[in-house]
C-alpha cells in the first residue's frame, strides 16, 4: 500500500472510530501530507527511520518551532503504531524517534480582580437588554465560571444546562461527555440570556436550532465569534493576545490558588492526563515567586 493511502485511511479512522476533534484530524492529515511531499508517496512497507529523520531534519531546516517537531513526531508515532496494528507493516520504523524537547510556554492568565471588573462591565452592558451583549455576558461568564473549550461551549444546546443545579453536560475531547458546575453569576447571565436575549435572536433565522447560544444571525453560535469576543475583553488584560482557552487558563489557576485539589481540577477541565494540569501548579507558583519577589524585604 502507497503511503498516501494510508494516510487517508489512518486520518478516517482518527475521525470516524477514534472520534477526535476535526482540529486534530486536520494537523494529522498535515503532518502526513508533509511527511509524503518530503520522502515522496512510496510503499508503506518501505518507510524507515532514516526517511522519518530525515523528514523531520528538513522540519528543523526551514525554521518550524519545536512544538511542531514534536507534533510530527506524535503524528508518525500514532501513524504507524496504527499501521502495525492493522497489519500494513512488519514492524514500526517510528519507534526510534526522539521527541524534540518543547520550551515550557506558560499560559495566559488574568488576574482575579481584572476578570470581575470586565464582567461588571458586561453585565452592565447587557443590563441594556440588547440581544447580543446579553448572549455575551453569558459566554463570558460561562466560559470562565465552568473552564470549558470553546468548542464545548459552542456545541452546548439548552437542555444541556440545568440552571436548578447550575451545571452545565458538555462533550469534551474524543466526544467523552461530562458534567460541570457553574457559579451563581453565571446562572443568573444565561436566565437573563434565555428570557430576553434568545428569542430575540432566534427570530432572524427561519431554522430552528436547539443551540444555546446563538450569532447575530439566528443560528449556533460559532467558535469565530466567540473567539473574537474574548479577543475583545480579555485580550487587555493579559497585555496580548487572548483567545477562549485564556479563560480556561484562568479559571483552573484561580481554582489552585484558592485551594483547589489537583485532581479535581483535572476531573473539571477535563484533562486525560494529570499531567496536563499540572502546568497550572507552574503558574500558580510563578506568581507567588513573582507576588514575594515584589513583597518581601529579603526577597
Amino acid at each position: 500500500m502507497l503511503l498516501s493511502d494510508a494516510a487517508q485511511r489512518f486520518t478516517v479512522h482518527l475521525d470516524r472510530v477514534r472520534r477526535l476533534s476535526p482540529a486534530t484530524v486536520r494537523a494529522y492529515r498535515a503532518d502526513l501530507v508533509d511527511l509524503v511531499t518530503t520522502i515522496g508517496d512510496r510503499e508503506l512497507a518501505g518507510v524507515d527511520i532514516e526517511m522519518l529523520r530525515e523528514w523531520l531534519w528538513r522540519a528543523s531546516q526551514r525554521g518550524d518551532a519545536r512544538s511542531t517537531l514534536a507534533r510530527r513526531t506524535s503524528s508518525a508515532r500514532g501513524f504507524f503504531g496504527w499501521a502495525l496494528d492493522e497489519g500494513l507493516v512488519e514492524s514500526d520504523p517510528s519507534l526510534r524517534l526522539v521527541t524534540p524537547k518543547k520550551g515550557r510556554h506558560l499560559p495566559r492568565v488574568a488576574t482575579a480582580s481584572g476578570l470581575d471588573d470586565m464582567l461588571r462591565r458586561a453585565a452592565s452592558a447587557a443590563a441594556e437588554g440588547e440581544p447580543v451583549a446579553l448572549r455575551d455576558h453569558a459566554v463570558l461568564e460561562l466560559l470562565y465560571g465552568s473552564g470549558i473549550r470553546v468548542s464545548e461551549l459552542c456545541g452546548l444546546d439548552i437542555d444541556d444546562v440545568d440552571l436548578s443545579r447550575a451545571t452545565a453536560r458538555v462533550l469534551g475531547k474524543g466526544s467523552k461527555e461530562r458534567v460541570v458546575p457553574f457559579g451563581a453569576p453565571a446562572r443568573r447571565a444565561i436566565e437573563a440570556y434565555l428570557t430576553r436575549g434568545r428569542p430575540a435572536l432566534a427570530t432572524r433565522n427561519e431554522r430552528s436550532t436547539p443551540a444555546l447560544f446563538l450569532g447575530a444571525r439566528g443560528a449556533r453560535l460559532g467558535p469565530r465569534a466567540a473567539y473574537d469576543l474574548v479577543a475583545r475583553t480579555v485580550g487587555p488584560l493579559v497585555g496580548g493576545a487572548a483567545g477562549p482557552h485564556s479563560l480556561r487558563h484562568s479559571a483552573a489557576t484561580h481554582l489552585l490558588d484558592g485551594g483547589a485539589d489537583l485532581r479535581a481540577v483535572q476531573e473539571f477541565l477535563g484533562h486525560a492526563s494529570l499531567g496536563t494540569t499540572q502546568v497550572y501548579t507552574h503558574v500558580s507558583s510563578e506568581r507567588l515567586a513573582a507576588a514575594y519577589r515584589q513583597a518581601h524585604p529579603r526577597a
